[in-house]
C-alpha cells in the first residue's frame, strides 16, 4: 500500500496530517480568493447601499462603487497577484453599475450578482448529480490531481460531492432571501442585506469544504506522476542506446580481431 493508498486516518496523524491540512488550507484560499477576496466582492456594494441610502442617486452611489472596485482590482495587480482576483470583482462590480444606471432602478445593481449566485449553486448540484462536483473540478489543478479524483481516489470524489452540495445549498438559501427583497422590498434593504450575507455564507462553505477535504484521503499528483514516468522512459531509452552502442562496439572490435570471419 503507498503513502496515496492509506487510509484518511493515518493520513491525518502528526506532521504528515498537519501538512496535509496546512497544504488544503492554502489551496482553498487560493481558489477563492482568501479573506480579502471575500472583502473585495462585498465592500464595492457596501459603498454603493451606503451612498445611496444618503444620497438617493444611482449615478454617484454605481460611479463611486467600480472606481473602488477598480482601485481594488490595481491593487491586486500591483501585489502581482492573480489576474483573475484582480478582474473578476471589476466586471462583476461594473456589470451592476452599467445596468443601474440604464435601467434607473438602484436594486439592478445587485441583480447580476444574485443570477451569478443562483447559477452557480444549480452548477453545484447539477454537477453533483451527474458525477462531476464542479468543486472537483475547481480544485483538482490546484491540488495537482486534475480528474483523477474520479476513478482512481473515490474518497475525495465522495469529499468533493458533499462540499458541491454545501455550496449549492448554501447559495440557494442565499438566493431564496435576496430574491424576494429584489421582487417587493426596496433597494437600501436589499443592499444591506445582500452585505450582510456577503461574507458569511462564502465562510461557511469554505470551512465545510475544509472538513470535508481534511477528512478525506490526499491527492493523487497526476503531475509527480507524469515526471516520474518520462524520466523513467529517458532512462530506459538511455539504457537502449546504451546497449545497441555496446552491441556495435564489440562487433566492431571483434571485425578489429578477426576480419576474415566477416568477409
Amino acid at each position: 500500500m503507498t503513502s496515496l493508498d492509506k487510509p484518511t486516518d493515518q493520513q491525518g496523524q502528526g506532521a504528515g496530517g498537519a501538512d496535509a491540512r496546512s497544504a488544503t488550507e492554502a489551496a482553498l484560499f487560493e481558489a477563492f480568493g482568501g479573506v480579502r477576496g471575500m472583502v473585495e466582492t462585498t465592500v464595492p456594494g457596501l459603498v454603493f447601499v451606503a451612498i445611496y441610502t444618503v444620497k438617493r442617486d444611482i449615478h454617484v452611489a454605481a460611479i463611486a462603487a467600480l472606481g473602488l472596485s477598480v482601485v481594488l482590482g490595481i491593487a491586486r495587480l500591483v501585489g502581482k497577484d492573480t489576474l483573475k482576483h484582480a478582474f473578476s470583482g471589476v466586471f462583476g462590480v461594473a456589470f451592476g453599475a452599467v445596468f443601474a444606471m440604464m435601467s434607473g432602478d438602484a436594486k439592478n445593481f445587485y441583480l447580476p450578482g444574485m443570477l451569478y449566485s443562483l447559477g452557480l449553486a444549480v452548477a453545484y448540484i447539477v454537477t453533483s448529480l451527474v458525477g462531476y462536483p464542479l468543486l472537483g473540478l475547481i480544485l483538482g489543478p490546484v491540488f495537482k490531481e486534475n480528474l483523477s479524483w474520479r476513478t482512481r481516489n473515490p474518497g475525495r470524489k465522495v469529499a468533493y460531492t458533499k462540499a458541491s452540495w454545501a455550496w449549492g445549498l448554501i447559495l440557494l438559501a442565499k438566493s431564496a432571501i435576496l430574491f424576494p427583497l429584489y421582487w417587493w422590498g426596496d433597494a437600501t434593504s436589499l443592499g444591506w442585506v445582500k452585505v450582510a450575507l456577503g461574507i458569511p455564507p462564502m465562510l461557511l462553505s469554505v470551512y465545510l469544504t475544509w472538513i470535508f477535504l481534511a477528512k478525506a484521503p490526499p491527492p493523487i499528483d497526476v503531475f509527480a506522476e507524469m515526471e516520474a514516468a518520462e524520466a523513467a522512459a529517458a532512462v530506459e531509452k538511455s539504457g537502449v542506446t546504451a546497449v545497441l552502442d555496446g552491441a556495435l562496439d564489440e562487433a566492431a572490435e571483434e571485425l578489429v580481431r578477426d576480419p576474415s570471419r566477416h568477409r
